[in-house]
């Protein structure tokens, strides 16, 4: 048990909505402060107006400032930001106090600046104090790239809220109902989808897709029969869409800047018992999450031919659809925010060994 009364910093740029209950326990766990920079984001949730736990808002220009300043007695920084992750690392280093990566990235993006940060990212994989990643497929990953202490922090929602049984109930389209919810975005493979969806349909008339979220490609569902764009719904909503829905479809596919690390609307569905079919490029299937004919199905990425046939699959066997939701259920229990802060609290004692050592 370390004597140092001084917080943590952790340094990241936004706190969305699905991640509050998990920022706030660790805050309170570790003696957290939470230094949000700001800048884009790349969750389907919104950052809520106020936020219940210790914060602070800074630049990204001044968070070597704050790691530097002695105030602190760790550092711990994700891999967003152009500039904030170097001076949170050497922040800490010109302070003397561990520094901590929370590392998401499982494949080293392809484009401009992903080339350009590539070596220095690997610099920090190997000389940070200690590593909390998203889940076994990231640790992975930064183990190949020279982290050696390092320890997962499985990526979670409130599970309480989303295993609550859905009221209301959301009205069904169609006898069989799938649903997606995310960015529409190409990287959310929402092209692979509209074609999948054109493939799997013999009768409109009996087979719904629920198409909820913002983004560049809406108006390529918008415009496609059989699909309804609904937009944005509140967390109650999209739940009582679980609950009203037949399967989720998370088709993501890897470009040259993103894959996506883990895909917390997995979680949510889950948590209703609702079945998922996802791609082997969804982080959530890589960690290790959602197991193939297990507690859900997975087809491989860009493939609307194996996607369409994964969807006709759960519409025509739904002793199969019930038998995945509900092992899928079960296993979602075990990804708490709790076990979220344990990854953390056995990091930040790990790092802290290690520089006294």
């Amino acid at each position: 048990m370390t004597t140092d009364s001084r917080p943590a910093l952790f340094v990241t740029g936004h706190a969305p909505s699905d991640r509050i209950g998990a920022f706030k326990l660790l805050a309170e766990r570790e003696n957290v402060r939470f230094a949000l920079f700001g800048g884009r984001i790349h969750h389907g949730a919104s950052e809520p107006a106020v936020l219940d736990f210790d914060h602070l808002r800074l630049s990204q220009a001044e968070v070597a400032r704050a790691a530097s300043s002695g105030e602190y007695r760790a550092v711990i920084c994700g891999t967003s930001g152009r500039i904030a992750l170097p001076g949170a690392y050497f922040g800490a280093r010109r302070a003397g106090v561990p520094f901590i990566l929370w590392a998401s990235l499982w494949a080293q993006p392809k484009g401009p600046a992903g080339i350009a940060g590539a070596l220095p990212l690997r610099w920090i994989y190997r000389h940070c104090d200690a590593v909390a990643s998203y889940g076994k497929h990231v640790s992975s990953y930064v183990r190949s790239c020279g982290a050696e202490i390092v320890f997962e922090a499985p990526q979670a929602v409130d599970n309480a809220f989303w295993a609550t049984p859905a009221d209301p109930v959301l009205e069904r389209r169609a006898p069989f109902q799938a649903v997606f919810v995310g960015r529409l975005v190409k990287e959310k493979g929402i092209d692979v989808l509209v074609a999948a969806w054109g493939r799997s349909q013999e009768d409109s008339a009996h087979s719904a897709l629920i198409v909820v979220g913002e983004g560049p490609q809406r108006d390529r569902v918008s415009d496609t029969p059989g699909i309804a764009a609904v937009g944005q719904l509140t967390a109650e909503k999209v739940r009582g869409l679980f609950a009203s829905s037949d399967v989720l479809v998370l088709p993501s596919i890897a470009t040259l800047t993103f894959k996506e690390p883990w895909g917390l609307v997995v979680n949510e569905a889950m948590n209703q018992a609702l079945p998922v079919i996802v791609t082997d490029a969804v982080g959530a299937a890589a960690g290790g999450l959602v197991r193939d004919g297990v507690n859900g199905l997975i087809v491989p990425a860009g493939d609307s031919r194996a996607l369409a046939a994964a969807i006709n699959r759960l519409r025509d066997d739904r002793s199969l659809a019930n038998k995945l939701g509900a092992q899928g259920r079960l296993d979602v229990a075990s990804y708490t925010y709790g076990a979220w802060a344990d990854g953390f609290t056995a990091a930040l004692v790990a790092a802290r060994t290690s520089r006294v050592g």
